[in-house]
């Protein structure tokens, strides 16, 4: 498991110890967002610093760093081949860049907000992001073309991210529902309720079945994506969810939250299997 943290460290955890593995050190304010490379050998890292970093997570190592934006990186995701990281920033833009060289491939220009949540499609051929304008955005990633912008959020969109199999888009937002796209046509598929706040992260399992959200109201939720109900309710947080994540094999969910824990539950039975708690370090 890999953590971001207002104490400016990337922390890499053993998720079935608990035990910290690596400390990556080098942002210089409130790291916002994090995520491995598909083959597990980097981390990449965003931050109010207004920079982009790719560590080596076995070392330790900064590897690159990517200077472009000019306001807080809000969000960082590789793509599925790991040759190229997305960003998306205060500044309203979102940045597609080359992991290699470091090199900027292309800004993404539309937004009139602050951009809160990136991610690829997993053909990598797209990519989605959401923003304080109330829109999420699909854009081409080739081009760098706008292909599709899903309106319907009536606040602010924290995060958003495509199903396994590209066709689908989800987006939670400030308006405490979390929303279910057909990537294709744009359409509202199914609109998810039950938050009492701001839903600040979601995710879809690995079959594409399920969503996990992670809100303000301090919940964990599990929603079936087909039928549109609340499957299951975690409960164990303190303070808000700020972020929430499948594991590959879709048997457990990770959330972080600012109770300065992060959770690893049991998503069938709801079950809190581990924390890892600040003292760990």
């Amino acid at each position: 498991v890999v953590s971001g943290s207002g104490d400016q460290s990337v922390c890499i955890w053993d998720a079935l110890t608990g035990d910290l593995v690596k400390g990556l050190n080098g942002h210089t304010d409130w790291v916002q967002s994090v995520a491995f490379s598909p083959d597990g050998k980097q981390v990449v890292s965003g931050s109010d610093d207004q920079s982009v970093c790719i560590w080596d997570a076995l070392t330790g190592d900064l590897v690159k760093e990517l200077n472009g934006h000019t306001g807080w990186v809000r969000s960082v995701a590789f793509s599925p081949d790991g040759k190229q990281v997305v960003s998306g920033s205060d500044d309203q833009s979102v940045c597609i860049w080359d992991v290699l060289t470091g090199d900027l491939v292309k800004e993404l220009n539309g937004h009139t907000d602050s951009v809160q949540s990136v991610a690829f499609s997993p053909d990598g051929k797209q990519v989605v992001s959401g923003s304080g304008d109330q829109s999420v955005c699909i854009w081409d990633a080739l081009t760098g073309d706008l292909v599709k912008e899903l309106n319907g959020h009536t606040d602010w969109v924290w995060s958003v991210a495509f199903s396994p199999d590209g066709k689908q888009v989800v987006s939670g937002s400030g308006d405490q529902s979390v929303c279910i796209w057909d990537a294709l046509t744009g359409d509202l598929v199914k609109e998810l309720n039950g938050h009492t706040g701001w839903v600040w992260s979601v995710a879809f399992s690995p079959d594409g079945k399920q969503v996990v959200s992670g809100s303000s109201d301090q919940l964990v939720c599990i929603w079936d994506v087909l039928i549109g109900d609340l499957v299951k309710e975690l409960n164990g947080h303190t303070d808000w969810v700020w972020s929430v994540a499948f594991s590959p094999d879709g048997k457990q969910v990770v959330s972080g939250s600012s109770d300065r824990s992060v959770h690893i539950w049991d998503a069938l039975t709801g079950d809190l299997v581990k924390e890892l708690k600040e003292q760990s370090l």
